[in-house]
């Protein structure tokens, strides 16, 4: 549910808004939709309320060629999200997670090994941490790429980042992680981080693009993201995600993957909304086509 607004309100103050919409979201479902978008075959493992929210998501999930098979209905309400958006474009947001907390270990793992040849894994924080280390223990048994979105930021377990084969967070969810507190300014931290953790790290920075290294490589690249007159940032880390897994899917190397998630979340800041700011399927094999070009 958006409100877009001139500035938030501090404590205590009643304000009036420019308007108000909803729309669909939730970082897991806006990772699948640009996946799907972009061609690949997108499955959502999760759970659904006995409400319109829910039904009204499974139905848009099929006519976006996502697998629903997997997503099971519980008692209660579907998971939603308040957002803010200020006009430069930022936003803050109150998740309730409703049925997303109702998921079980046991139905992630059934889910999971039911899926033919599976390449990647995607999880997020919107669902229990322990759900998600239960998905990516089969996930790794499966042989399949395991990619770590933190979000919302809490500490996460040791066992789960020692099957990550990729941790992608946004400046706070950095500082959060950083042992001393500080954010993603200085590579050395970065680099220390990704050797840390033994991992495939990238660190999405907004307007300034993305900073990715590992161990191996011992360094760290920076990733230059399109100049654009931002609007809207809500679901443009979930663009990211789900574009730069679809390019890791498909053999691209870790530098053209990422430039094609930049490129479609750039134009996600365009326009308003989540989902709805999204590139069309037409727009995200554009961008794609283009980055191949180039390689």
């Amino acid at each position: 549910m958006f409100t877009y607004l001139t500035k938030v309100p501090s404590s205590g103050e009643t304000i009036r808004g420019e308007s108000f919409s909803t729309g669909f979201g939730g970082k897991g479902a806006n990772q699948a939709l640009i996946s799907a978008r972009l061609g690949a075959r997108t499955f959502m493992v999760g759970c659904i309320g006995e409400d319109v929210f829910g039904e009204s998501l499974l139905d848009h999930f099929q006519s976006e060629e996502i697998q629903v098979n997997l997503i099971e209905k519980v008692e209660g309400s579907s998971g939603v999200a308040t957002i803010l958006v200020e006009s430069n474009g930022n936003n803050r947001i109150v998740i309730i997670p409703g049925a997303n907390h109702k998921i079980k270990k046991s139905q992630v793992e059934k889910s999971i090994n039911s899926i033919s040849n599976l390449g990647i894994i995607l999880g997020q924080f919107e669902i229990p941490q322990e759900v998600t280390l239960a998905a990516f223990r089969v996930a790794k048994e499966q042989g399949a790429i395991t990619i770590l979105n933190p979000a919302p930021a809490q500490e996460i377990k040791k066992e789960l980042l020692d099957i990550c084969d990729w941790l992608i967070v946004n400046e706070s969810e950095f500082q959060e992680l950083n042992p001393n507190g500080l954010g993603p300014e200085n590579d050395s931290d970065i680099l220390k981080l990704a050797s840390d953790f033994k991992l495939n790290l990238i660190v999405t920075l907004g307007e300034n693009g993305v900073k990715y290294s590992n161990p191996n490589i011992g360094k760290v690249i920076q990733i230059d993201s399109n100049k654009v007159n931002a609007v809207d940032t809500t679901g443009a880390g979930d663009t990211f995600v789900g574009a730069f897994a679809f390019g890791i899917l498909n053999k691209l190397q870790p530098i053209d993957a990422i430039t094609l998630g930049c490129n479609c979340a750039a134009l996600s800041v365009t326009r308003y909304g989540a989902q709805e700011s999204m590139p069309s399927r037409l727009e995200a094999i554009k961008i794609l086509n283009d980055i191949s070009k180039i390689q």
